[in-house]
This record gives C-alpha cells, structure tokens and sequence, in this order.
C-alpha cells in the first residue's frame, strides 16, 4: 500500500488496536501515539497495546492512549514490526490478525493482510507522517511523537539514512510548534549517571578487531547489576562502539537472559552489510543498523558474531 492507500483503509475501518515492538525505541513508540492522536481526531477509536519493556523516556507518550484491559478491537495496526519475533509477549494473540503493518525495513516479513512499507525511508515515523497529514491537521500534540519518532532513528539526524525527505518532514513537524529543544535536551543531550558508568565499564572491555575496524562491546547482567543500569540507561547504547575512531562496524551484545544474547550491528554498508550479518543469527534490519540473537557464554556470542561477520565479508 502506498500512504495514500493506507490512509483510505483507516478511514473506512475503526476500533484500532496499535502495536509496537519488543524493547521499544524512540520510532516505534513515537509513530504509535502519532497514529492513534491522528485517528482519534479523525472521529476514530483508536488505543495503544500497552507495552511492559517501553522506558520512562519513552513512556509518556503513550500514557494516556493505553488501552483498558477488556478493549476489544476490530482492526489491528502494527508500527516499525519488521518481524513475528518482534511481537511482545501480550501481542502474541495478534500474530495472525494483523489488518494493516506500516514499516521501513526492507527484511520486512509479510505477517499482515495489508502493508504499507517504504525502505527508503529513515524511519517509519516518515511514512506515518505522510499517514497522519491526510488523517487531518497535525497538531503540536501529533507532531511531538512524530518528530521524536524520526530523530531518534537516524540519530538526530547524523546517521547514514538521514535524507533530504527527513529534513523537510522534520521541519514541518518543528513548525507544528513542538518543544523542540525541550524534546531535543531529552533524548539527545541527556543521560542518566548509570549510562555514564556503562560507558566506562563498555570501554574498558570493548575488543578491536580486523586492523581497528570492527569493534566489538559486550553488555553481561553482571556489568548492569555492577552500577544498577536498567533498559533506560541502555537506550541506544549500539552506537556507543561506533564512536571510536578508525570503527566502521559496531557489534555490540547485550546480555538479556543468562546466556542469551542480542546483537545490534551498525556497520558502513559499504563495507559491511548489517543486515546480512544479522540474517546468519536469526535477524535482520537495514544495511547500516542490524539485530539478531545467539546464545552460550560470552566468549561464545563474541566468537558467532565475528564468524558471521567474516562470512559476510570474506564468504
């Protein structure tokens, strides 16, 4: 579907459940509120599932569109879910009745009836906006998730997949009177004494590989326990590595579970591409920004990711 199309389906349905990912960011969640304001000012009943991982940096957004425990929907949305395994655990009943997936990744599964995707953009907040803007006016109140959608996917507007759209798209959500450097100090020039304490702990473990090109972080429950970090103090940690000079490919592994773990890949397409890497570890994502599992101690997880990397790179 195109945005035009997507529009015309959610205007000729109603009673919307809205879901968002596992370990929800800044898009997912942004492009949830964004589209349930929108339907709900379209004359539309409109709800967020609610979601147990969503942080307190994220969270306000989607407290007062949560839906009750006995909401029953009709039509069920899905935002920035690029794959069944990225359903959280009270979404599971919705696997098969998804209506309408909105998306930008291009290892998108096809789970709904219908999809709107769009690969090329920065992030899925783009395509919602595109959504929202024929829904009705957008609003302050619409625009401030929308815009927190957009510039925490490319990273204020620094990464790779920034284009002229996500410019153009993000001066027109400023000039819907955000609080933009209320939103900017908040998730661009913030961060808890906890995530300061990782970073040092991450730095002194972090391993360089293939002549300083690919670095390497791990994320143990042992580390978070250490300063008492939790998924807050963690938020967008995958491109801490990606800082060091000279790194052009970011692995980092986060410890989720004894013994399992998650890798977020950020790589130079060019040289490397993520999402590839990703595909041999059960994920996916883009080019330049990946994810996947493995499991086993942390030398092992350390061992799968850089098997998988030189896969790629040297088959």
């Amino acid at each position: 579907m195109t945005p035009q199309q997507a529009t015309e389906f959610l205007l000729s349905h109603n009673n919307y459940i809205i879901l968002t990912h596992v370990r929800p960011d800044g898009d997912t969640v942004g492009c949830a509120a964004g589209l349930c304001l929108s339907l709900r000012q379209a004359g539309k009943t409109a709800y967020v599932l609610p979601n147990r991982e969503t942080t307190t940096l994220f969270s306000s957004y989607v407290e007062k569109l949560l839906a009750p425990h006995d909401f029953m929907p009709d039509t069920v949305v899905t935002v920035d879910i690029a794959a069944r395994g990225l359903f959280p655990d009270n979404a599971q009943v919705y696997l098969e009745q998804v209506d309408l997936a909105i998306d930008h990744h291009p290892s998108k599964e096809f789970f709904a009836r219908e999809t709107c995707l769009d690969a090329k953009r920065a992030a899925c907040g783009e395509l919602i906006y595109e959504i929202a803007r024929r829904l009705g006016p957008i609003t302050a109140e619409i625009a401030a998730p929308l815009y927190v959608a957009i510039s925490t996917d490319c990273g204020c507007f620094m990464y790779g997949n920034t284009t002229s759209d996500t410019h153009r798209i993000a001066a027109e959500l400023i000039d819907c009177g955000i609080p933009l450097d209320q939103l900017n100090k908040r998730h661009f020039r913030t961060k808890t004494m906890k995530r300061l304490q990782m970073e040092s702990l991450i730095a002194q473990s972090m391993e360089l590989h293939e002549n300083g090109e690919t670095a390497l972080a791990l994320i143990s429950l042992d580390m978070m326990a250490q300063v008492g970090a939790d998924d807050r103090d963690l938020e967008d940690i995958a491109n801490f590595a990606a800082q060091v000079e000279g790194v052009h490919n970011a692995a980092t592994l986060r410890e989720l579970s004894p013994g399992k773990w998650k890798l977020s890949l950020r790589t130079d397409p060019q040289r490397l591409n993520a999402s590839q890497v990703c595909a041999l570890l059960g994920g996916g994502g883009h080019a330049a920004a990946a994810g996947g599992m493995t499991e086993g101690t942390g030398a092992q997880a350390k061992e799968a990711v850089l098997a998988a990397i030189r896969q790629v790179r040297h088959g």
